[in-house]
C-alpha cells in the first residue's frame, strides 16, 4: 500500500484504501468460509447476506423508500441508455432528452431507436461549456420521461439541482457523481449508474427504480432486457457481477462509517475549492473550460494551459512525479483532474504545488 499513487483517472477510478484493503484480507477467505467472494455461488446463504447487505446499505444512505426497486445489472450504463427507452418510453413512445455531453448525446442515440426524442434543451453549439438554464428548456408535458445526465465527465460540468419537469418522470444517468452527495430520490422515476467511478470496480451498472414504472415493461421485451425480470429475480435472473456488487456494499459501508452522503459532499466541496481556487488565481496561466461557475463539476475538474505542448509536457512531468490520468479525454484535450469520493485532499494539494511550480518554471 506504500507505493500507490494519486489516480485521477475518470473511470475505472480511485476506490477508498480502506475498502482495498478490506477486501485483501477476505480475498482467500472471506470472514472464515474458506473461499474467495469470487468463488462462491451468487445463491448461496453466504453471498445472498452480502448482497443483500449492499441494498440494505444503499437504502440507508438516500433513504430509498419501500416503492423503489434496486438492481445490479451488467452491461453498464451502455446498456441502460437502450433499456430505458425500451421500458418507459411505450405506450407513448416519445420522451425528451437534455443533451449535455457526449454521453447524453449516446443516450439519446439509442433512445431514437425507439421513439420519438424531443431535445428538451442542449449547449452543444457552445462545445458544452455551460448546462442549459431552466428558461431554455422546451419540455413536452406529454413525454413519457425527461432524461439527463447528472455529471459530465469529459466537460466537468454538474447539475447542483435537478432540472423541473413537472409530472413527468424523472430518469438520470448519475454514473461519474452518484454518491457524492445525498439526492431526494422520490424526485426520480429511474435513477442508473455504472459502478466504475465513484462506486466500485467496473462490471455493475445500478438501477434504482420506483416501481410503478415497472407497468410499462411489456413482456414482449426480449427477457435480459425487462427491467420486471430483474425485479423479480432481485437481480439473480443471471449470474450478476458477484466480487463487484461485494466492492460496492464495502464502499457503502465505508461511506456510512465516514458519516454519510452529507459529510462526504462537505468533503467533496473543499477538495474541488482547492483548485479551483488556485486555477482561479493563476493569472489566466491555468483556465478552466466551464464558462459558468455555477456548473462546475465537483467529481471532474477540467483546465487548460496557454498551448498545447504545454499541456504535453505538463502530463509527461506529472506522470513523473506520481500522478495518474490528468491527460484530458481525447475528444477534447486540455487537463482533466478527476477527483471522485475516493481521492484524498492530500493529492489535491500535492496537484496545487505541482502546478505552482509548473508555472514558474514554465
Amino acid at each position: 500500500m506504500t507505493n500507490r499513487i494519486y489516480n485521477f483517472s475518470a473511470g475505472p477510478a480511485i476506490l477508498p484504501e480502506d475498502v482495498l484493503k478490506e477486501a485483501k484480507e477476505d480475498m482467500l477467505s472471506y470472514k472464515g468460509s474458506g473461499m474467495s467472494v469470487m468463488e462462491m455461488s451468487h445463491r448461496g446463504k453466504i453471498y445472498d447476506s452480502i448482497f443483500k447487505g449492499a441494498e440494505a446499505d444503499l437504502r440507508k444512505l438516500l433513504d430509498i423508500s419501500d416503492n423503489y426497486s434496486i438492481l445490479f445489472l451488467q452491461g453498464g450504463a451502455t446498456l441502460q441508455f437502450s433499456m430505458v427507452p425500451l421500458n418507459l418510453m411505450p405506450p407513448k413512445n416519445k420522451a425528451d432528452y437534455i443533451i449535455t455531453g457526449s454521453w447524453a448525446k449516446k443516450a439519446m442515440k439509442e433512445a431514437k431507436r425507439v421513439g420519438n426524442v424531443n431535445v428538451a434543451g442542449s449547449t452543444e453549439e457552445e462545445k458544452f461549456v455551460r448546462l442549459p438554464k431552466q428558461e431554455e428548456l422546451k419540455l413536452d408535458p406529454d413525454a413519457s420521461y425527461v432524461h439527463f445526465t447528472s455529471n459530465n465527465t469529459i466537460f466537468g460540468t454538474q447539475y447542483i439541482t435537478e432540472p423541473e419537469v413537472g409530472n413527468v418522470p424523472l430518469v438520470c444517468d448519475t454514473s461519474s457523481d452518484m454518491l457524492h452527495k445525498k439526492i431526494d430520490v422520490n424526485k426520480y422515476g429511474l435513477i442508473y449508474a455504472g459502478a466504475q467511478k465513484n462506486m466500485g470496480p467496473a462490471g455493475v451498472a445500478l438501477v434504482i427504480i420506483r416501481k410503478d414504472l415497472l407497468e410499462r415493461s411489456s413482456d414482449s421485451l426480449h427477457t435480459y432486457l425487462n427491467y420486471k425480470v430483474h425485479v423479480d429475480g432481485e437481480s439473480l435472473y443471471n449470474t450478476p457481477a458477484t466480487y463487484s456488487v461485494y466492492i460496492m456494499g464495502l464502499v457503502y459501508k465505508w461511506l456510512l462509517n465516514l458519516g454519510g452522503l452529507d459529510k462526504m459532499y462537505e468533503m467533496n466541496k473543499e477538495k474541488a475549492g482547492i483548485l479551483y481556487d488556485y486555477i482561479d488565481n493563476s493569472d489566466g496561466y491555468y483556465k478552466g473550460t466551464v464558462a459558468v461557475k455555477e456548473d462546475r463539476s465537483l467529481m471532474n475538474i477540467t483546465f487548460r494551459l496557454p498551448s498545447e505542448e504545454l499541456e504535453k509536457k505538463f502530463v509527461a512531468e506529472t506522470t513523473e512525479k506520481g500522478f495518474s490520468g490528468l491527460k484530458g479525454h481525447r475528444s477534447v484535450g486540455g487537463i482533466r483532474a478527476s477527483i471522485y469520493n475516493a481521492f484524498p485532499k492530500k493529492g489535491v494539494e500535492a496537484l496545487v504545488e505541482f502546478m505552482k511550480d509548473f508555472k514558474k518554471n514554465n
